[in-house]
């Protein structure tokens, strides 16, 4: 399955490099693994040149099958781990870089006491790269912004959060904010690609407000150090408030009157996966984490 695998995700790629990314594997590993399955099936499946990969003729039939194969192979792992018991095995999870490491500290503890057979891997990638891995089959499950950006998953809401204007403590906001006060603010946003920025954007033009054109961050914790830099204000998850701030001096947050914005974060998996009855169970073990260690968010069942 794992030669088959790699193969396929060389087909897809053409390229050895890409298709190990897209593994999360090394290069000489992926190598390997495709050489095996030629040795396995007495046939070369591709043809190696400097600069990309093609596929034999032998390969292109492979490459045609490989996708059913591998599609039928997961949801039959999926369909056994269904009935061997609830939330044993290997289970492959996605979180978005603005939820994994305010959620993770809080919910890894209670997964491993809960259900200690368990083997849980955990990829963080943006928006698009876990619910692309999520329909490709990579992935089993996915924790994200809702709603999720393509049809065909099912969704459970785990919490939602409001949004927190972090700015220096010398601009001298109210507390509570007007929404409308965004206007006369420079709000720094995330990089194109997180949905966080998105969400901020949709925050924005709702008040009037202008994104500071000229500078963006790759992560919370840069675009809260940047505020702090006197280079303009943000919007930060309540779950992100305390770790972020704790490292940045002489900051202001501000929470938002009613109606405050906010996001809702919520599990999606594969409408046809067989698993849907563990996803709940593991939707109510996180919520009940949250409840419970983060009082600020809002548990929805």
């Amino acid at each position: 399955m794992a030669q088959l695998r790699a193969f396929a995700a060389l087909a897809e790629h053409l390229h050895f490099r890409d298709a190990a990314a897209a593994l999360r594997m090394s290069q000489p590993a992926l190598s390997g693994a495709v050489a095996a399955l030629e040795e396995t099936l007495n046939v070369r499946l591709v043809e190696r040149t400097t600069r990309r990969v093609l596929l034999t003729p032998a390969g292109e039939r492979v490459a045609r099958r490989a996708e059913t194969v591998l599609t039928e192979l997961d949801r039959l792992v999926e369909e056994v781990q269904a009935v061997s018991g609830t939330l044993v095995g290997p289970l492959r999870v996605g979180v978005i870089p603005t939820v994994a490491p305010y959620l993770l500290p809080v919910v890894l503890p209670r997964l491993a006491a809960d259900f200690p057979r368990l083997e849980l891997s955990v990829h963080e990638e943006q928006t698009e790269a876990i619910v692309a891995d999520l329909q490709a089959g990579r992935l089993d499950v996915v924790v994200l912004a809702l709603p999720s950006p393509v049809p065909g998953v099912t969704e459970l809401t785990l919490y939602e959060e409001d949004f927190v204007l972090v700015a220096p403590a010398a601009t001298g906001l109210p507390d509570p904010l007007p929404r409308e006060a965004l206007a006369d603010l420079d709000v720094i946003l995330l990089n194109e690609g997180h949905c966080l920025r998105d969400q901020a954007l949709d925050v924005c033009r709702e008040a009037g407000a202008r994104a500071a054109a000229a500078t963006y961050a790759t992560s919370l914790a840069t675009l809260v150090q940047l505020v702090s830099g006197g280079l303009g204000v943000t919007l930060v998850p309540e779950t992100a408030l305390e770790v972020e701030t704790r490292r940045a001096p002489d900051l202001a947050p501000r929470r938002f009157a009613d109606p405050a914005p906010f996001r809702r974060v919520g599990l999606a998996f594969r409408g046809t996966s067989p698993r849907a009855a563990e996803f709940g169970t593991l939707a109510d073990a996180i919520r009940t984490a949250v409840a419970g260690q983060i009082p600020a968010v809002r548990v929805r069942p």
